[in-house]
C-alpha cells in the first residue's frame, strides 16, 4: 500500500505541475457549474447529497488522522485541527448538517481567503495518486464549493455584520491558540513564528507585528469578499425558503 505510506519518494508533488493544473481547472469548472446550475441545485431533493458530502468529509478527515498515526507522523504540535483550513473544514461539515447561516457567514470568508490560497500554493509533498493528494485537494475543494453552493443555490448572503462576526470569532480564538502553541510547542495559525518557507508573511513585518498586519489584511480582503457576494435583492433568500438561521 505505497499510496498510503508516509514516503513521497515516488509521489513528489511539484507546484503548478500537470496534476496541480488539473485540480485548479476542476476548481474553476465546478465553481462555474454551481453558478450556472444554481436554480436546479436549489431544490430540496439535494438535501441527501448535502448530508452525504458531510459524511464523506468526516470519513476523509478520519482517514487522514489514521494515516498520520499509522506512519508515526501524528504529533500534538501540528496535528490538532487548529489551522484555518482545518477549522474551515469543521465549519463546512457543520454548515452541511445544520444549514445555520451564522456558520455560513464565517465559512464564506475563511474558505475564499484561506482554502483558495492553499489550493493555489499548497504546502503538500504528495502527488497523484497518493492518499494525501486526494485528502488535501478533496477537502479544500469542498471547503470552497460548499459556501458557494449555499450562496448561489440556497440564497445565503453575507452582510457587513458578517465581517464583524468573522473578526470577533478569530480574535476570540487567537489567545486560545497562542496558549496551545506554548503548551505543545506548536505554530498553529503561524502565531508563534513565520513559516520556514517563503510566504506572504515575509512582507508583513517581523514577529509579532506581522500578526497585526494579518488582521488588517484580513479585514480588507473580507470587505472585498462582502462587496462581491452581498445580495441587494436576492430572488429567494434563506428566510423565504424557511431555512434555519
Amino acid at each position: 500500500m505505497e499510496w498510503f505510506s508516509g514516503s513521497y519518494k515516488n509521489y513528489d508533488f511539484q507546484l503548478f505541475s500537470a496534476s496541480h493544473f488539473v485540480i485548479l481547472t476542476i476548481l474553476i469548472l465546478c465553481s462555474l457549474a454551481i453558478f450556472l446550475l444554481r436554480d436546479k441545485l436549489s431544490a430540496e431533493k439535494w438535501r441527501g447529497t448535502e448530508i452525504g458530502v458531510a459524511i464523506s468529509l468526516i470519513i476523509m478527515e478520519t482517514a487522514y488522522h489514521l494515516w498520520l498515526i499509522v506512519n508515526g507522523s501524528w504529533h500534538v504540535s501540528d496535528a490538532i485541527p487548529l489551522e484555518l483550513c482545518s477549522i474551515s473544514l469543521i465549519l463546512t461539515v457543520l454548515l452541511l448538517l445544520t444549514r445555520k447561516k451564522i456558520i455560513y457567514e464565517i465559512l464564506l470568508f475563511t474558505a475564499l481567503l484561506g482554502a483558495s490560497q492553499a489550493l493555489i500554493t499548497p504546502l503538500l509533498n504528495y502527488d497523484f495518486p497518493h492518499f494525501r493528494f486526494f485528502h488535501f485537494f478533496y477537502t479544500h475543494l469542498m471547503i470552497i464549493w460548499v459556501p458557494l453552493y449555499f450562496t448561489w443555490a440556497k440564497g445565503y448572503r453575507p452582510t457587513i455584520w458578517s465581517v464583524l462576526k468573522l473578526f470577533i470569532c478569530l480574535n476570540a480564538l487567537m489567545p486560545i491558540i497562542i496558549v496551545i502553541n506554548k503548551l505543545v510547542d506548536g505554530n498553529y495559525m503561524f502565531l508563534s513564528h513565520k513559516p520556514d518557507s517563503a510566504s506572504l508573511l515575509d512582507v508583513l513585518g517581523p514577529y509579532p507585528w506581522y500578526i497585526l498586519s494579518m488582521e488588517g489584511l484580513l479585514i480588507t480582503l473580507s470587505l472585498i469578499v462582502w462587496l462581491i457576494f452581498r445580495g441587494k435583492e436576492a430572488k429567494k433568500t434563506a428566510v423565504e425558503r424557511n431555512l434555519p438561521l
